[in-house]
């Protein structure tokens, strides 16, 4: 029959000092089995305290100390990970002296190096994470288009870590890691074959990053679709249209097709023709066209680069008047602010100076006859 042993020889030192508390304090009261048991639980618990209270302690002086440096990175993110780093060294320590028989602690070892691995794999990528979010915080302070597209990194990042990390923990775990990496190369290549639109999407996604047409928040138009940029994702970009519709457009369209940004517009521009009645008198028609320009110069809401006012064209049933004029700011609530305002003041000249407006469509107008004329015949 095996013997119960004790996990490695590292624990012998562990062993004595309980042995030597057992005699001192419990001498006879119980067997060393026991012993060792209820010491493998007090350890639990103290590692639990330690991980529950004086790891938290720790940190916020820490913390304290890092906001007076002005130096927040990574502290925060690291007390979880140290926390549980805690409490696995007090669950190894208490498994390393409790009687096991001989098959059971070449499976402890196992356990125990790749749970280490997980937690220092965890703690790199809570590192890694708060830097990301640190950068993104100073990306978004300056007003970088790049800020958009962190949380896309910080994902993209992170599905090749964990990747990584599942293979790390497997090799620790005793797996032969090269030979599975070996057998990726021949079901790669029917992979790529069967995923070819993903991979598409994927690179797509890239090429959105690193050009940056647009970013969250934006405006733009691809194809026959336009709306606001919600999401940019690894496979698609999602856009909310003015009819609260969402769009799901694949990035390698994205990718492909010509892209309009009409946030990124410095003004926006107005392009209208006004029709005059022939018969309206060419001075007070200028009168107008003063007006006009006038009103466009003074008026706060208007980009003063380009501005045209002037008898443009003749067509067959009026004279056409040309009005060109961009506004400062290319939101669209305030661009229609600003060519209301406009036109309301272009109706009023035309009104105070006497000039009649063209209706668009064709109008007979039947006048009646005067008094004691017959009537009108054909």
């Amino acid at each position: 029959m095996a013997v119960p042993v004790p996990i490695g020889a590292q624990a012998a030192p562990l062993l004595r000092l309980i042995d030597r508390l057992q005699e001192r304090f419990f001498p006879g009261a119980m067997d060393e089995a026991t012993a060792r048991w209820i010491a493998a639980l007090l350890i639990v618990l103290i590692a639990y305290v330690l991980a529950r209270f004086a790891v938290g302690m720790v940190f916020s002086q820490v913390k304290k100390l890092s906001a007076r440096a002005n130096n927040q990175l990574m502290v925060p993110a690291l007390e979880a990970p140290f926390a549980t780093l805690v409490i696995l060294c007090g669950v190894i320590a208490a498994l390393s002296i409790v009687p096991m028989w001989e098959a059971v602690p070449t499976v402890v070892h196992m356990g125990e190096r790749g749970a280490f691995a997980a937690v220092m794999l965890w703690g790199i990528a809570c590192a890694g994470g708060a830097m990301i979010d640190h950068f993104a915080v100073g990306a978004h302070a300056r007003r970088l288009h790049i800020a958009a597209f962190i949380p896309l990194i910080k994902r993209t990042l992170g599905a090749f870590f964990i990747a990584f990390s599942i293979l790390v923990v497997f090799e620790s775990l005793g797996f032969e890691v090269k030979t599975f990496l070996a057998g990726l190369g021949i079901g790669g290549l029917a992979f790529a074959l069967a995923a070819q639109d993903t991979i598409a999407n994927l690179f797509g996604s890239f090429v959105v990053v690193m050009d940056q047409p647009f970013y969250v928040g934006e405006y733009i138009r691809i194809k026959e679709n336009e709306g606001t940029v919600e999401e940019i994702g690894l496979r698609s970009t999602r856009l909310r249209t003015a009819q609260r519709t969402q769009i799901v457009i694949p990035n390698k369209t994205v990718a492909n097709e010509v892209i309009t940004n009409f946030t990124r517009m410095p003004q926006r521009r107005v392009d209208a023709t006004l029709g005059v009645t022939y018969d309206s008198p060419l001075e007070k028609l200028q009168l107008v066209l003063a007006d006009i320009r006038a009103l466009l110069r003074a008026d706060p809401g208007v980009h003063q680069g380009l501005i045209v006012a002037s008898l443009a064209d003749f067509s067959d049933s009026s004279l056409r008047v040309q009005i060109l004029y961009f506004t400062s700011d290319p939101d669209w609530e305030s661009h229609m602010a600003v060519r209301e305002r406009v036109n309301f003041a272009i109706l009023r000249s035309c009104a105070a100076r006497g000039v009649t407006l063209q209706y668009p469509d064709p109008v007979i107008r039947m006048e009646a006859p005067a008094v004691g004329q017959g009537p009108v015949k054909a």
